[in-house]
């Protein structure tokens, strides 16, 4: 079967949760890379809202100046059902940038 890959950015984002992805069809996430562009340590929520609840991937993370976190690798996937959004914040302003990679529509 053909996969098709896609990715989904975000850039200077702060304090304000923002939604960066909403999953069709049983997408796949395989990768998401969370960068601090300040020169002061940021804290970072990444989660999926279902159903009007925040399940968190990772919850008030530091990331040092210039530093990024990985919170997918060595394979490892997270499948979205069709509806789940895939959200993010940042305790400081403008101070996020988010490069996510997914497999769109992995099962029909």
């Amino acid at each position: 079967m053909a996969q098709d890959f896609r990715n989904a950015v975000a850039r200077a984002q702060g304090t304000t949760a923002a939604n960066i992805l909403t999953a069709g069809d049983f997408d796949a996430l395989i990768g998401i890379r969370c960068t601090n562009i300040l020169t002061t340590t940021i804290k970072v929520d990444i989660y999926v809202v279902r159903s009007s609840a925040n399940f968190y991937l990772t919850k008030s993370t530091p990331i040092p100046p210039g530093g990024s976190i990985e919170l997918i690798q060595g394979g490892a996937k997270i499948v979205l059902k069709n509806g789940d959004v895939l959200a993010h914040d940042c305790d400081t302003a403008s101070g996020l940038d988010i490069w996510v990679s997914f497999i769109d529509t992995i099962s029909e």
